[in-house]
């Protein structure tokens, strides 16, 4: 049979950038194998099937693959996958914002789009988690060992390695500069050997000194579990880091919000933006937002099992 699917880059505003992203806006008929096989062949970070709802709340129902794995959430395959159902007219957008919900394996996911006259300019989700803080994570002599760096080009103050997570954990560590981000080379065997196992095998580095004016955030993403290499934008991880940021910031009861860099080593800059409601020094909502652009559509040919 024949499937319509559609793609998009997720975190940016111009074609060729961001994180690339496959629909298949009406995947009804294609058995959980194939979705998988799918997803492999088109190897994007991730490739989202989208069904009718089965909640009363529930705008549609998606699922979420890595060329690998099934994911219980993601943030560029939630904000892209929106885009893409309003952008296809899959969505009615009659006012300057829309909200919808999409169920994923994590529970509801409210999403809300902006637009003008009719056609999406951004989306932005609120993450069904509150942000959980990880287990111990390795010492810095191993982290910075598995990363190809030197002990002193890890941080290892207030800001220091630690994991979190949103519906999929990752271990954010904190660098010095820009200069020690991109020096970074994943050693995939102190990586089997420290991470592969943990609660948080995802790698998160991150640092304060952004390239654009307006970031406050330079980052990269590496997932080897997930059979991703790095990952030009993560929104389940800004969602994730969001909680590790608040949870250092001492202000309460108002909205912080940051701007994150990533996939700039890559060669497909992404802009993610993400705000955490605090209330009592507690977070009580995070939100992960970008734009998206169009890239192409066309029809698969899935056999039948």
């Amino acid at each position: 049979m024949q499937y319509q699917f559609f793609t998009a880059d997720v975190f940016t505003d111009r074609i060729f950038g961001g994180n690339p992203l496959a629909v298949f806006p009406q995947a009804e008929g294609i058995p959980t194998e194939l979705m998988q096989k799918i997803a492999a062949e088109f190897n994007y970070s991730e490739t989202v099937f989208v069904f009718p709802p089965e909640t009363p709340q529930g705008t549609r129902r998606i699922r979420i693959f890595t060329p690998q794995t099934e994911l219980p959430f993601a943030g560029h395959p939630t904000v892209g996958t929106a885009y893409i159902l309003a952008a296809i007219g899959e969505l009615v957008l009659d006012c300057h914002e829309t909200m919808i919900y999409l169920e994923e394996g994590v529970g509801l996911v409210p999403v809300k789009i902006k637009s003008q006259d009719g056609v999406p300019i951004y989306s932005e989700l609120t993450a069904s988690q509150i942000p959980q803080v990880g287990p111990e994570v390795p010492s810095i002599a191993k982290l910075a060992e598995m990363l190809s760096l030197e002990v002193d080009d890890l941080l290892d103050n207030e800001y220091y390695p630690q994991a979190f997570s949103c519906g999929v954990p990752f271990l954010f560590i904190p660098l010095r500069n820009r200069d020690a981000i991109e020096r970074v080379k994943l050693n995939l065997e102190q990586w089997q050997n420290l991470l592969s196992n943990a609660w948080a095998s995802a790698v998160y580095v991150f640092c304060f000194e952004p390239e654009l004016k307006g970031s406050d955030v330079r980052s990269r993403m590496f997932a080897p579990n997930m059979g991703i290499v790095e990952d030009p934008a993560t929104g389940s991880a800004a969602a994730a880091i969001a909680g590790y940021l608040a949870m250092r910031d001492t202000s309460s009861d108002q909205t912080l919000a940051w701007v994150i860099e990533q996939g700039f080593e890559m060669g497909r800059p992404s802009i993610l933006k993400i705000e955490a409601d605090q209330q009592d020094n507690q977070i009580i909502a995070v939100r992960v937002g970008g734009s998206s652009v169009l890239v192409s559509e066309g029809t698969m040919n899935i056999p039948e099992l």
